[in-house]
């Protein structure tokens, strides 16, 4: 009973370790770039020894691409909840409303995830882990899509849900982009939400 109580101790200490050097590490990357930030640096603002990065990570790299992986699961997960909360039906500006509040909440989030769409356009097996990644978020929204059919008309332009979802994240990225650059948050929010409405309603809100 001891060993394990102290094996367990042990585990949730870890855990927690880890956990908090993702989150400093999370701050450290929004506010300097990933190519401009060292270990220590990362050690400093999480308050642990190199000794514990290590324990938990053999490199930097391997932080970061923990990090994109526990933010992009994370998103993917809560577009899908909001993709999800209506019936058979897809209430279409509802669900964009929905959407948009989950997508454009951190522009931190952003920032991170454009220095690591660099580093994988830089490194092919990366970019291979970035684009399934971007293949989970687009099967989600492709899933409600298909759902929706027969219960919802989606325009004709847009072929099948598969492409449906490709143009709902294309519209994303170019609204993310220009956020990085003007800071707008509220502004792309209203525009995101314009472009998806669009997209999905040939423009109008009628169901």
């Amino acid at each position: 009973m001891t060993a394990r109580a102290t094996t367990g101790r042990v585990t949730r200490r870890r855990v927690r370790t880890r956990a908090n050097l993702l989150d400093a590490a999370f701050a450290v990357f929004a506010a300097k770039g990933f190519g401009r930030v060292s270990i220590e640096e990362v050690c400093e603002a999480a308050g642990y020894s190199r000794g514990a990065f290590y324990s938990n990570f053999d490199s930097l790299d391997e932080l970061f691409f923990a990090l994109y992986e526990q933010r992009a699961d994370l998103i993917a997960e809560q577009v899908t909840a909001a993709l999800a909360a209506d019936g058979p039906d897809l209430d279409v500006p509802a669900a964009v409303e929905r959407v948009t509040e989950v997508l454009l909440l951190d522009r931190d989030w952003l920032l991170v995830k454009t220095d690591f769409l660099v580093h994988a356009a830089r490194d092919p097996e990366v970019a291979r882990t970035l684009l399934e990644h971007r293949a989970r978020l687009r099967r989600a929204i492709a899933d409600r899509l298909a759902r929706a059919r027969g219960h919802t008309a989606l325009p004709a332009v847009l072929g099948d849900a598969g492409e449906a979802a490709h143009a709902v994240v294309a519209a994303y990225d170019g609204v993310t982009t220009q956020l990085l650059l003007d800071r707008d948050a509220a502004g792309a929010r209203i525009w995101l939400g314009q472009l998806l409405t669009a997209l999905l309603t040939d423009g109008s809100t009628r169901q």
